[in-house]
């Protein structure tokens, strides 16, 4: 049995990744969920192989449909991306732009995307209203704030078309609307210029929505295990064959969810068609009032700023600030001491009256792209009765979880509501298992675009 071939790492992988994380500490009072590891020979008619937000919400779909239902996760339910983001159930899922997707497929097609944008995060609170999952839900829209004259003069442009596209409001900021409304913050280099408000998404809190999920799906009859890694996959007859540490799961369908998480070799039809990249973050310990006031931003609002290179933001129902960004090339010591120094450096830049408060919570995770940087929902490979779920782009609150209540529909035998394109087989990055190289120079694109 060979080991899984990852591009990270190994440290990215293991369980201490998750050290330094705030969600957990909202989770400790929780009584606990006992997962067991699967041991010894088991079957059943769907594995799912990730046990976060795509692979928990296909997992539902398909109990509710009767399915018999094994979750495989190397860890925990929601140990990966789903338990240690930012918590924006919002728009996205896609890096790709309107204009690109438009071009490439046609504008029938960017139309499907667009309702699957606002049908996911639609999805999420029906979800999650209908399992009574207490989430921590706030805010409401997302507002985008424009770090350069230029980024302000597009949503401008663009403000109109977005309400119509979506059918929501949207509304272009000035930088005294920004102020007025609580949302005073600064750029790297200078004063932000303006913004757009969406009035779609909210915020919540990812582990709880996570942890939620794993325990309606178990409720379903689903059978969640933990500390269970998928480390082969083999088509024997008319089933697969799924080896773990402990154990071997044979299963008539399967549908690969683990996104960021994803090995070269699992199966190898995978290899170099998804490069995780990292995001980290840091959470302050509650502000105060007065600091509050001191910095003019009070609004709970989700935010981000118009950098290809982004920075992402909320203030907590707790009053603590939430601030993320993209993060190393490498997952060590040296790379991750850096990235905690950037961190608090552009954190210190855009929130200069905060740039003293403690932030004790600091920690980095796993998101994925695609070469066509757009979401991939179809057939893993050639193999009959195989689904595959990956790519959000740092937007898989609502994306992931769509898509994986759809790949589980497409397991099912009944048709998706998810663009055609999405089912495209994705291609390869170039430089294969070297491809994390690519994304030192595309980082550096980035910076100097971002600066002009």
């Amino acid at each position: 049995m060979s080991p899984l071939k990852r591009i990270y790492e190994p440290a990215a992988y293991a369980a201490g990744s998750l050290d330094g994380c705030w969600w957990p500490e909202t989770t400790r009072t929780a009584p606990a969920e006992a997962l067991s590891s699967l041991r010894g020979e088991a079957r059943c008619e769907f594995a799912v192989i990730g046990a976060g937000y795509a692979g928990l919400n296909a997992a539902i779909t398909l109990a509710e449909a009767g399915g018999d239902v094994v979750v495989l996760d190397e860890h925990e339910p929601g140990w990966g991306a789903s338990g240690r983001n930012g918590g924006f159930c919002c728009l996205g899922g896609a890096k790709a732009s309107g204009e690109v997707i438009a071009r490439r497929h046609g504008t029938l097609e960017l139309a499907r995307h667009r309702a699957t944008e606002k049908a996911a995060i639609a999805h999420v609170a029906a979800l999650t209203d209908r399992f009574g999952i207490a989430l921590d839900r706030h805010s409401r829209g997302e507002v985008q704030i424009a770090h350069s004259p230029r980024a302000f003069r597009a949503m401008r442009n663009e403000v109109a078309g977005v309400s119509a596209a979506y059918q929501v409001a949207a509304e272009l900021l000035s930088p005294a609307d920004l102020a007025a409304r609580g949302m005073q913050v600064s750029g790297l280099t200078g004063p932000m210029h303006g913004g757009l408000w969406v009035d779609l998404g909210f915020a919540l809190n990812p582990r709880k929505y996570a942890l939620g999920l794993a325990r309606a799906a178990r409720a379903l009859g689903a059978r969640l295990h933990a500390r269970s890694p998928a480390l082969s996959i083999t088509p024997e007859g008319q089933s697969y064959r799924i080896t773990t540490p402990e154990g071997a799961l044979r299963a008539r369908h399967i549908l690969l969810t683990t996104n960021g998480y994803s090995a070269d070799n699992l199966p190898r039809w995978m290899a170099a068609r998804y490069l995780p990249l990292q995001s980290s973050v840091l959470v302050t310990r509650p502000l105060t009032e007065a600091e509050i006031a001191a910095q003019g931003w009070s609004s709970d609002v989700m935010a981000y700023d118009s950098r290809h290179l982004l920075h992402y933001f909320r203030l907590m129902p707790d009053r603590r600030m939430l601030f993320g960004m993209r993060g190393a090339l490498r997952w060590t010591p040296a790379a991750h001491a850096a990235i905690r120094a950037d961190l608090r450096r552009h954190f210190a830049a855009m929130f200069p009256a905060w740039a003293a408060v403690e932030a004790p919570h600091v920690w980095s995770g796993l998101v994925a792209m695609s070469r066509a940087l757009t979401p991939y929902v179809g057939p893993l490979g050639d193999w009959p009765r195989a689904q595959a779920a990956f790519a959000w782009h740092g937007n898989g609150v609502a994306m992931g979880s769509y898509a994986g209540a759809q790949a589980a529909r497409a397991a099912l035998g009944r048709p998706t509501e998810l663009p055609r394109f999405y089912a495209a087989p994705p291609r390869r990055f170039e430089l294969g298992p070297a491809r994390r190289l690519m994304l030192a120079a595309a980082y550096l694109g980035y910076r100097v675009i971002d600066a002009a």
